[in-house]
């Protein structure tokens, strides 16, 4: 019997494996960085171990301090989660050469699928329907499009979609020093793309005496940069002939590999219908809680019985009831190339569906990790109830601080085309403008007002009556229009709002068609255009936050803050977040002619990397940035002086 766990991660994962351990009477250890000590995950264990560090290289990767940990604490188990050494043959061999209990697969299947060069060799000898290679050095344009992968790897690192044979020798270095730096494996290899194709994938368990289950199936259709946005159980509009091969192909693939534990077996489904294997994951996958939820399972519960010889249940798995859809909140800017954002979480309350997350209300959101909140699963008895149930529960969610993709996943979740089943990896390459559009202006102006009434509230000198504020320091005075202006996030549009304090001790607004009909220090009504609407308000360092029934609104209040950008010439390229500079473009330095739009910089930040482009074309007249240099939000990394003539126009002499 396991009786003390350490999980080898952190964050959500770290604290859903804990909620299991407590269920079962499992104590719990944690490790941590140094950036993560007052994390949830360690706050929430009966023991936790400090890696001394920040970097996952030298703390969440480094094998030999994790395995020392485990045997510190008195743990006579671990559990890597998913990501950092949960898919590494080696890490798994450590944790049972130390004596520990492994919960996961047999260190062999690791190593047979951790390079999917080798893998799909494996699966065409088991039978799998797989996508043929492509060698890139013979490739030709009746190859294109191709897609570039690492052989190491996953969650989008590494990968490139090439459409141009020009393009191909550029894209393969640049994919190999992606996978290098993430996956310590530069391999990479080339198939083609399947343009508008699903990602359909399978859940299997598998224990030591020769029983699989296959587990239904999950659409993660819906990715950016090839990472999971949005993912459902089962995958909608399926055939029932379609749904059944793929199952047989997955339990093919675990048995090809002797298998034990929990696993997943990736497809891409291409238009027509016709399967291809993509990969296999050796571990639990981000998106589990979907299954769990149709089919009433607790997936890390039966990895930890078959860790400790239990057979499955049953010869087959409990019959499904119900769709589950499940959205991952990101700390990122849809709208700006998806960039991650850091800062304070002040609120995170998503009330009536299910939640699971490594962070809580006070918890900050550094720069080291992946930008993932929390997901959000919402499960009914149809697809359509669990959508709009999810969709709604985002929608009156309360999370204060950093700039979220919470806008974004409520009008996927609402899209024709999502709602309608028709899902592709292509879905936000199509439908990104129309999802990050600006907040209509009109309900933005309104939760302004909303603001700047709570403020006069706040700032009157009488005492409350009944839970709302009356301006009687003003009552038999003659009192001027207040002015206040507010920046709405992220878009950047300003709001003048003007209110005025009457006679009566109430309070009347400069916009048309707004009445106010109370007014609270933390909760506004106002009524527009005979339409009365509730606004609950929450200022925090600067920011004003307005939840409304149907959305949410950050308001910065000015003049307090202003951009960096305002503050530099023009040509300067700043760091639009906090991260490490991974690369420059070749031969760039001081002097060198630059095109518009040419990527010159590579900035790393929270597991993802971002291209600092040319705004102009001209000469770099100032160069900061140096590989390995560690950046602010703001700092100056370059500049790059316009010039009239356009460098790629020139004519040889």
């Amino acid at each position: 019997m396991i009786n003390s766990l350490l999980v080898a991660n952190r964050g959500e994962i770290a604290c859903r494996i804990f909620r299991t351990c407590r269920a079962l009477g499992i104590a719990t250890v944690a490790v941590y960085s140094d950036a993560d000590a007052g994390a949830l995950h360690v706050r929430e264990a009966d023991t936790a171990v400090r890696l001394p560090g920040a970097a996952p290289a030298d703390t969440y990767l480094r094998g030999d301090l994790v395995v020392a940990a485990a045997l510190a604490a008195g743990a006579d188990a671990v559990h890597p989660g998913y990501g950092f050494l949960s898919e590494n043959a080696d890490f798994a061999a450590a944790v049972q050469d130390a004596g520990l209990r492994w919960i996961g697969p047999p260190v062999k299947a690791i190593e047979l699928m951790a390079s999917k060069t080798r893998a799909k060799e494996l699966m065409a000898a088991a039978g799998v329907p797989l996508l043929a290679p492509v060698d890139p050095a013979a490739a030709t344009a009746e190859d294109l499009p191709l897609l570039l992968k690492a052989a190491a790897g996953g969650g989008g690192r590494g990968m490139r979609i090439v459409r141009e044979l020009v393009d191909l020798p550029g894209e393969l270095t640049a994919a190999g020093a992606e996978a290098l730096s993430a996956f310590g494996d530069g391999e990479v290899f080339a198939e083609p793309y399947v343009e508008r194709g699903r990602h359909v994938e399978v859940q299997v368990m598998a224990d030591e005496h020769d029983g699989v289950w296959a587990l239904g199936t999950r659409d993660c259709s819906l990715q950016r940069r090839h990472q999971k946005v949005i993912e459902e159980a089962p995958a909608p509009g399926l055939p029932d002939e379609l749904r059944e091969r793929l199952h047989e192909a997955a339990v093919a693939a675990a048995r090809a590999v002797g298998y034990r534990g929990a696993g997943t077996v990736e497809f891409l489904v291409a238009p027509g219908g016709r399967p291809y294997f993509l990969e296999m994951n050796t571990r639990l996958q981000v998106e589990h809680p979907v299954t769990e939820e149709v089919f009433g399972l607790d997936l890390v519960a039966l990895q930890l019985r078959i860790a400790e010889g239990e057979p499955l249940p049953a010869a087959e798995p409990p019959a499904p009831a119900g769709h589950a859809v499940e959205a991952r909140l990101y700390a990122e800017d849809p709208a700006r190339d998806w960039q991650p954002q850091t800062g304070a979480l002040l609120s995170l309350d998503v009330p009536g569906v299910r939640l699971d997350t490594g962070y809580t209300g006070g918890d900050t959101i550094g720069v080291h990790y992946d930008p993932m909140i929390a997901k959000v699963i919402a499960r009914a008895p149809t697809r359509a109830e669990a959508v709009r149930l999810l969709a709604r529960a985002l929608e009156r969610a309360r999370i204060h601080g950093p700039v979220t993709n919470r806008d974004l996943l409520v009008r996927s979740l609402r899209h024709p085309d999502f709602v309608g089943g028709r899902l592709d990896t292509g879905f936000y390459d199509r439908h990104l403008p129309e999802l990050t559009r600006a907040p209509d202006a009109a309900a933005t102006r309104l939760a302004a007002t909303a603001a700047a009434v709570a403020e006069a509230a706040r700032n009157a000198t009488s005492a409350t009556r009944g839970g709302f504020t009356r301006f009687g320091a003003w009552r038999n005075l003659p009192s001027q229009p207040q002015l206040r202006r507010y920046r709405s996030e992220p878009d950047g549009g300003e709001h003048e709002i003007t209110y005025r304090p009457t006679r009566d001790g109430g309070l009347t607004v400069g916009t048309d068609g707004i009445r106010v009909v109370s007014a609270g220090r933390a909760r506004v009504t106002l009524e527009h255009d005979g339409v009365t609407r509730h606004f609950d308000v929450f200022p925090a360092d600067g920011k004003v936050y307005v939840d409304t029934a149907s959305g949410a609104y950050t308001f910065t209040a000015l003049p307090r803050f202003t951009d960096p950008a305002d503050r530099t010439e023009p040509g300067s390229l700043l760091a639009p977040m906090p991260g490490t500079v991974v690369r420059l473009a070749d031969g760039l330095a001081e002097g060198a002619d630059v095109v518009a739009g040419q990527p010159l910089i590579w900035l790393e930040a929270m597991k993802m990397e971002h291209r600092i482009l040319a705004p102009a074309s001209g000469t770099l007249t100032a160069l900061h940035a140096a590989p390995g240099l560690q950046v602010e939000v703001g700092a100056l990394l370059a500049v790059v002086t316009e010039s009239s003539t356009d460098p790629s126009e020139e004519q040889p002499a």
